[in-house]
């Protein structure tokens, strides 16, 4: 993760948040990087955008993506992803505290897997488990999860169909002290991405694409 900048002008709560986004210890297939924040949301805001690529030869994944596309001399992007932090230090009746974190993960699978019904409540049964892994406490949590097809014409047409799923979702968390938070959505988004292994007791999104 970049270094996220001058903490001094910020309320003291803003600031105890940002050193806990500094400390958060996430998986090394992630890149984390600060990115521009919204700034009409809240009066102070951070946001950190996630890559996850293809392994390399040494670190293949068990499943997912990457075991079919490891035949490339490219790394494959597998999953992208964003993490916000709102804060607004007089409060939100929406948000039903003074912190708000707002994420965002998108992810290619097979296309057979576009209808399977079950796959938007496995995504969010997948983030409320990994924040409570984490010992993550948060309230007013809510999300959505999208399938997108992407049919190719024309010249085009050669290139194969493919599903992507999207899970936009947001939360309170209970402190300043948000470090689990993050790490437990960066595991959220290598999960997505076909990285194993998995948490105890995690489930896991059904068969990643395969190139």
């Amino acid at each position: 993760m970049s270094a996220i900048g001058d903490l001094t002008p910020l309320p003291r709560e803003f600031q105890s948040a940002l050193t806990e986004l500094r400390q958060a210890k996430c998986r090394g297939e992630i890149r984390l990087d600060e990115i521009p924040a919204p700034s009409r949301l809240a009066p102070f805001a951070v946001a950190l955008g996630a890559e996850v690529f293809q392994a390399g030869p040494h670190r293949m994944p068990v499943h997912g993506p990457a075991m079919a596309a490891s035949a490339g001399n490219e790394p494959e992007e597998l999953a992208t992803g964003r993490f916000i932090l709102l804060h607004d230090p007089n409060g939100s009746d929406l948000w039903d505290g003074t912190f708000r974190i707002v994420t965002y993960i998108r992810a290619q699978l097979e296309p057979e897997m576009g209808n399977d019904s079950l796959l938007g409540s496995v995504a969010w049964t997948w983030l409320v488990e990994a924040l409570q892994n984490h010992g993550a406490d948060y309230g007013s949590a809510g999300g959505t999860a999208t399938r997108i097809l992407s049919e190719s014409y024309g010249t085009l047409t050669d290139r194969p169909d493919s599903i992507d799923i999207e899970l936009r979702a947001s939360w309170t968390p209970d402190s300043s002290m948000v470090r689990n938070h993050l790490e437990a959505w960066a595991d959220m988004v290598c999960t997505f991405a076909g990285l194993p292994p998995l948490p105890d007791g995690v489930t896991s999104l059904p068969n990643r694409r395969r190139n």
